[in-house]
Parts: structure tokens; sequence; C-alpha cells
């Protein structure tokens, strides 16, 4: 890898730049690492949920909502892209296969890794802005219980990522950005007004993700029970639970959601 000037460039940039190999999540210092910040973070993000729609806000036009849709959908698929590749050459350089799939008992949260699970973290801050455009552009049957549920829970379990150095989280990292890049694009290029035949396929990806994960944790529970243990067991409970009743209801929004289109395209077609 060192000998491809792509790479090796690639490389230093998101693995082995001091900021980053030296990264260190300290409770009570690292910015946004307390549980009060997360409290509050989750907190104000479900009152907007719940109180916005129900104030009569000013109504924007889509030539102003539009652009601002693109603007945040390109700024998270071109950060969720860098995280997917800064963490597989994190995983590819720095660790051990194994350490992949389960992290030693009490492994520091320090290094790539790490950063890149911080990173992360914070971008599920960020995503919270889509559920503000989805109230300012008034498309209130978008806001759903799966939505709001999603995108505060899953804060709460990137933060243990981090709190707990919990094992598994390299994988779940990268296969969720992975399947945000998709999902940004989609969002990027409907607001642009090329709105792609292909938004079922990222639903399914969703869905191929979990099941994904819960196979793959079968072998850190193997690991964990079969040697000294992985770090994190606890905060990887909470994630299971959490990737468990997402499965459920995405197969549920899945099944709803195409079993109405099916119909209407019956009903087109006699």
């Amino acid at each position: 890898m060192k000998n491809h000037p792509i790479l090796s460039t690639l490389e230093y940039w998101l693995v082995r730049h001091p900021k980053i190999l030296h990264f260190s999540w300290n409770p009570g210092q690292t910015t946004g690492s307390t549980t009060l910040f997360l409290t509050f973070a989750v907190l104000i993000y479900l009152s907007l949920a719940l109180l916005l729609p129900r104030i009569p806000l000013p109504s924007l036009g889509s030539h102003i909502l539009k652009p601002i849709t693109a603007v945040h959908s390109l700024t998270l698929f071109l950060l969720s892209f860098i995280m997917c590749l800064g963490c597989t050459l994190s995983i590819m350089t720095t660790h051990e296969p194994r350490h992949t799939i389960c992290f030693p008992p009490h492994t520091p949260p320090t290094g790539p890794l790490f950063f890149w699970a911080y990173v992360f973290y914070l971008s599920k801050i960020l995503e919270f802005v889509d559920t503000i455009l989805i109230i300012l552009a008034k498309s209130f049957q978008r806001l759903t219980f799966l939505h709001v549920y999603h995108h505060a829970t899953v804060l709460v379990m990137c933060y243990l990522w981090l709190q707990t150095s919990q094992s598994l989280f390299p994988v779940a990292l990268v296969t969720n950005s992975l399947v945000h890049v998709f999902m940004y694009c989609y969002y990027l290029l409907s607001a642009m007004g090329m709105r792609p035949k292909w938004k079922r396929l990222v639903t399914d990806c969703q869905i191929v993700q979990f099941v994904f994960s819960f196979a793959i944790s079968g072998r850190m529970l193997y690991y964990h029970f079969t040697g000294s243990g992985c770090s994190g067991i606890l905060g990887w409970c909470f994630n299971a639970v959490f990737n468990a009743s997402l499965l459920l209801l995405f197969v549920d929004f899945h099944g709803k959601s195409y079993a109405k289109r099916r119909a209407v395209d019956k009903d087109k077609r006699s």
C-alpha cells in the first residue's frame, strides 16, 4: 500500500496524521463526551421533532428548501464516504484482523478507529437537520416514529461505542457509512430534480446491514466466550437490542410502503 503514492497519501491524511493517530476519547474533556451533552442533544432533538410540527411556521418555497437540502445531502454524502474510507484504511493498517471484531478487554478508546467513531458520533448530530428539513417542507408523512426513534437512539449507540470501547463497531461504522453514501446520494439527486428509481435499494441495503450485523455478532460472541473476552460487551448488548428493533421497524416499513406501491401499480394496469 505504501508503495502506491495515492494510497500512501490517503493513508497519511486518513490514518497517520498526528491528530488522527494520537486521538483519545477523554470523558469530560473531549467535546461532546459528557452524559449531560448527550442527554441535552437527544432531548433538544426530540423537543424540536415533537413541537415544531405543531407550530405554524412560515412556508418556505422549494426554491429555498431544495438548495439547502442539496447542500446538506452533499455534505453528508461526502462525510459518509470519507468516514467509510478512513475507517476501512484504519482497519487495514493499524489493527489485527481479529480486533476489527473483538477488541481485547480494557482497550483504551484511542487511535484512528476511535477517531472515526468520534467523527461518526458527531455526524449523527448533523443528521438531525434531516428532521428539521422535513418539518420545514411540511412533509409530515415522512416524520414517522421510525425516523425520530432512529435519529435519537443512534446518537446514544455511537456514544457507547466510544465510552465502552465497544467491540465490533468498526464493522458497523463501515457498513452504515456505506449505506449512507447511497442514501444521501439519492437525497442529493432528488433535491436537484433527478429522482432516481432505486429508492427501494436504500431500504433493502439498510435491512441487509442489520442482518449482517447479527451474523458477524455471532463471531464476536464466539471470541468473547472462548477467549479472554471482548471489550465493551455491555455497549454491544444495547447495540444489539437497538438493531433488532430497527430491523423490525424497517421490515414493517418496507412491507407497508411497497405493498401500497404495488397496489397502485396494479390499479394503473387494470
